[in-house]
């Protein structure tokens, strides 16, 4: 074997190598990389259901206290849940607390989910999902799903299920976050 071959070799065996490892990472990218308090949140990107249609991302709340809640309208947790944000909002109106509601409904669009929020009396930015990267970024087990992410895009709490937002406690995080 040639000095040539023998390096072809090396290199076909470290490409593989590479090859094996890089596909490893991507099968177990979520146990590598979970989704959780103290990590960075992901970026995502949806689409608002106010008629504009224009996408949001995680950058469009940069530097603000995010409460991302995914949910669906078929979900009865969820709704049962959502006032509690609207009075968050009206516990807390600080314009640096942004509440982001994102539906993940698959056969519905964006006007049908609009209507359900107005419906709910909804005051904040709901976005629409239908395709769930959220779900698929966030790691999202369940719905409701509700992150609290700080000004600094660090995840601060995360909670599965519906919950009181109003709630002392919950009042406390965020304004904690916010630096109240």
């Amino acid at each position: 074997m040639t000095t040539r071959q023998q390096w072809l070799l090396v290199a076909g065996i470290v490409g593989g190598l590479v090859g094996v490892l890089g596909l490893g990472g991507y099968v177990l990218r979520d146990e590598l990389f979970p989704v959780e308090v103290g990590s960075r949140a992901p970026d995502f990107t949806a689409r608002t259901v106010d008629g504009s249609g224009q996408v949001r991302s995680i950058d469009d709340y940069r530097g603000k206290v995010v409460v991302l809640n995914i949910w669906a309208t078929w979900c009865r947790p969820c709704i049962v849940e959502m006032p509690s944000f609207v009075r968050l909002q009206r516990e807390v109106p600080d314009t640096n607390l942004k509440i982001v509601a994102v539906s993940i409904d698959d056969f519905v669009g964006t006007d049908s989910v609009n209507a359900f929020a107005k419906g709910l009396g909804l005051t904040f930015d709901i976005l629409l999902d239908s395709l769930h990267t959220i779900d698929r970024r966030y790691q999202v087990t369940g719905y409701p799903e509700t992150f609290v992410i700080a000004k600094d895009g660090t995840i601060r709490k995360k909670w599965i299920g519906p919950a009181d937002w109003s709630s002392p406690a919950n009042v406390a995080l965020v304004r904690d976050l916010l630096g109240q």
